[in-house]
């Protein structure tokens, strides 16, 4: 259930009557403090509350039930866009274009630090790279492991770029305590174990859409993140598994409008993973920007040729210099319409 209260009530009040409906009622009363109003999320069974006798209390403005069985995500019940701020100030959903740029793997310290440098002299805000890999196939490359991890604050600690990485299993979040931005990639993104860690944590999780998951499912996964206390969740579309065999994956591009609608919470995409070949990469991007994604996350080899993961689908730099010249100035022009 959901309680919008009149704007310029006191807090006394509102607290007041939220130890009331706690004490009287057994729900849980989540507050959020907009610009504008203050709502109310009640959490449990709310079968029990008349809604005529909260209609009739002369400080609420409107009382709805809520059918969507995520809560905390809801963005019924936080009206205002989440803004997650890095350590570095940076904020991503704060209405301007976040880049994440970088390698699919951390092959060595000069070639992490070699794009990393080149990224962000195209203005990339942040560094992307995977140290623990999930691979189809075990004998494919899975990552330099705890040493990617460190050449990857190596390259942060020598272009001061903040990190996104993927984690593999929650036994490894120790190993996390330096990353800025951690990654649940698509085939943990029902790990729910992992999920309850993560949400332990006061640190920005980056959660990627199972290719098999449907949005609802996606958002779910997020409040349990959220449920654990931590609300820093941002969203990634990253392309689903349909019939379709010409690309890597089918882009959902209408999830970004209906996630930023059932949402509060920051919504990127991924049009490498989506597709699958670089040449795509640039069109979904532009795609993306175009209608309302707060970022992308883009991979980027100085060797796509001879990448030990995922080359097929990444840039070169100098096609990265080039898309995010374009894709800044389309982020541009898109808020002024």
């Amino acid at each position: 259930m959901i309680i919008v209260l009149k704007p310029g009530e006191k807090q006394e009040k509102i607290q007041n009557f939220v130890e009331k409906l706690t004490d009287k009622f057994g729900v849980t009363v989540n507050t959020w403090v907009g610009n504008h109003s203050t709502v109310l999320g009640l959490i449990g069974d709310t079968t029990v509350i008349d809604i005529e006798y909260l209609q009739a209390q002369d400080f609420i403005e409107s009382v709805k039930r809520v059918q969507e069985p995520y809560k905390k995500a809801n963005r019924k019940f936080h009206p205002d866009n989440t803004v997650i701020t890095l350590d570095n100030g940076f904020k991503i959903g704060d209405g301007s274009l976040a880049i994440m740029a970088g390698p699919c793997s951390v092959e060595s310290e000069e070639q992490i630090i070699e794009i990393a440098e080149k990224v962000k002299a195209s203005g990339a805000q942040l560094l992307r790279g995977g140290a623990f890999k999930p691979r189809t196939s075990p004998y494919a490359f899975q990552g330099m492991r705890a040493e990617g991890l460190e050449l990857l604050l190596k390259a942060k600690e020598k272009t001061g770029l903040p990190i996104v990485t993927e984690i593999m299993s929650s036994d490894y979040i120790d190993l996390y305590k330096d990353v800025d931005v951690i990654q649940v990639g698509t085939r943990n993104m029902q790990n729910f174990e992992m999920l309850k860690k993560l949400g332990e944590l006061d640190k920005p999780i980056l959660l990627k859409r199972g290719f098999a998951n449907t949005i609802e499912e996606m958002l779910m996964s997020a409040e349990y993140i959220m449920a654990g206390g931590n609300e820093k969740v941002i969203l990634c579309e990253r392309g689903i598994r349909t019939y379709e065999t010409a690309t890597r994956n089918t882009l959902d591009i209408s999830a970004v409008p209906v996630l930023k609608k059932l949402s509060h919470l920051p919504v990127i995409v991924d049009p490498s993973h989506a597709s699958g070949m670089s040449w795509l990469v640039e069109h979904l991007s532009v795609a993306s920007t175009a209608i309302g994604a707060d970022g992308l996350m883009i991979e980027v080899h100085n060797d796509p040729a001879h990448a030990l993961s995922d080359g097929a689908q990444s840039i070169t730099p100098n096609q990265f210099d080039e898309l995010a010249n374009k894709l800044f100035k389309l982020h541009g022009a898109v808020k002024t319409l």
